[in-house]
């Protein structure tokens, strides 16, 4: 490669780098421009080190790259770069994708986290849970890839298959599943009647039109004579906000619900409207690390607006709004503009939510695949642990809802 063309290649990149990063502070006070100047000088200093001195002639365009899902990645994990080829990839399977896998997937330490599974759906009957990191797709490292690459690359034809490395706790190396794409139905809203008139309600997810059979759900165990209500959100993490204040509001006749606000974001804030709220009744609210999203919103809802209890582990952490900018390249940039609040003002995306009542999921972490190397004899059927049958945030719950029943 001639001198002349390196030279063009090397401007080209740090043009490209200029305008990204400088961009976006191009409005903020002079001592902010400094400092990102600065950075950009240090940024050109280390690619001109890289070009002269590195062990061989380097990709500056794909340095470059590489550079800029970084720093995006560096802002939070819904923020996110996409290279012209992958931004291609991530419309066509926004506009083709039909199926998925069934399992609200973000990123935890550098990779694909599962965040939850959603029950009879692809991913649960390929035996993939709750908090397992999804090392590879397709042989690829999820390390390399934005969220958005990753959710496209997950989506596909219905019928289609994808190959996946796993990892979880206590198995030293990656499992490799191959999971069926599919539609994914969420389950309705399950309810029944537990001893001394407790109602019982489990919601797996929040899509449109969720709160309103929540809303149905509520109003039969009142008419069956419950007098305390158990609000079952563990493991429940996709959706739509817009369904998580609908659902919340449920519960309340005052009060702030949750407020969206960002640099560039007015707040807008979500208050209780009392003629949507459905019930008086005591409620104790279950969550656990595969609660995220608008299942955040309800149960800070209730719980900073002392209506009722929320029981459990803290919660997954996930909520704010992103903005899709095209770049003339082709490239992309998916970012984080907004994010949701809980009424005192906290963060749900950096705070979670921490139950009043904390109490350990018990579920048994060493169950689903086996390892590669390890399979049952002829004849022999594998020994399956059994799982504790003890619901020991269940219990805790009632227990809750019985002293405050007790004081009231």
């Amino acid at each position: 490669m001639s001198t002349k063309l390196k030279i063009t290649i090397l401007a080209s990149s740090l043009a490209i780098l200029l305008f990204t990063i400088v961009g976006g502070f191009v409005n903020v006070r002079a001592s902010s421009n400094d400092g990102a100047y600065r950075q950009l000088s240090v940024y050109s200093e280390v690619l001109s080190r890289i070009r002269l001195e590195y062990v061989e002639e380097p990709n500056i365009a794909g340095v470059t790259d590489g550079a800029l899902h970084g720093l995006l990645e560096s802002l939070d994990s819904n923020s996110s770069y996409l290279s012209a080829a992958e931004y291609k990839r991530y419309k066509t399977m926004k506009n083709d994708g039909k199926a998925d896998i069934g399992a609200t997937v973000s990123k935890r330490f550098g990779y694909a986290a599962v965040v939850a599974v959603i029950p009879g759906g692809p991913a649960d009957k390929a035996s993939i849970e709750n908090s397992d990191i999804i090392e590879s797709i397709e042989g690829k490292s999820t390390h390399e890839m934005s969220l958005a690459e990753i959710h496209s690359r997950l989506s596909g034809e219905v019928g289609s298959t994808i190959n996946l490395a796993v990892v979880r706790p206590r198995r030293a190396e990656p499992q490799k599943i191959v999971v069926t794409r599919d539609v994914v139905a969420i389950p309705p809203v399950a309810e029944k009647m537990l001893a001394d008139n407790v109602g019982y309600i489990q919601v797996d997810a929040f899509p449109e039109g969720k709160s309103q059979e929540l809303a149905a759900k509520i109003r039969d165990l009142q008419k069956q004579g419950a007098k305390k209500l158990v609000l079952d959100l563990r493991n429940s993490a996709g959706g739509v906000e817009a369904e998580g204040v609908a659902a919340a509001n449920l519960f309340l006749d005052h009060g702030t619900i949750t407020y969206l606000q960002g640099q560039k974001f007015p707040r807008q804030a979500f208050n209780a409207d009392p003629a949507k709220d459905i019930t008086k009744l005591p409620v104790a609210v279950l969550v656990n690390r595969g609660t995220a999203g608008p299942a955040e919103i309800v149960a800070a809802a209730i719980l900073e607006n002392a209506r009722g209890d929320v029981v459990g582990d803290k919660t997954f952490g996930d909520g704010s709004v992103q903005k899709l900018i095209e770049m003339q390249d082709n490239s992309a940039l998916i970012l984080s503009v907004a994010k949701y609040y809980s009424p005192s003002g906290k963060a749900i995306q950096d705070a979670a939510v921490t139950p009043n009542v904390l109490i350990a999921d018990t579920a048994d972490d060493d169950g689903g695949l086996p390892d590669e190397d390890q399979t049952a004899p002829p004849n022999e059927k594998k020994e399956v642990k059994p799982k504790n049958q003890e619901d020991e945030q269940l219990n805790k719950a009632l227990e809750v809802l019985k002293n405050r029943e007790s004081k009231g």
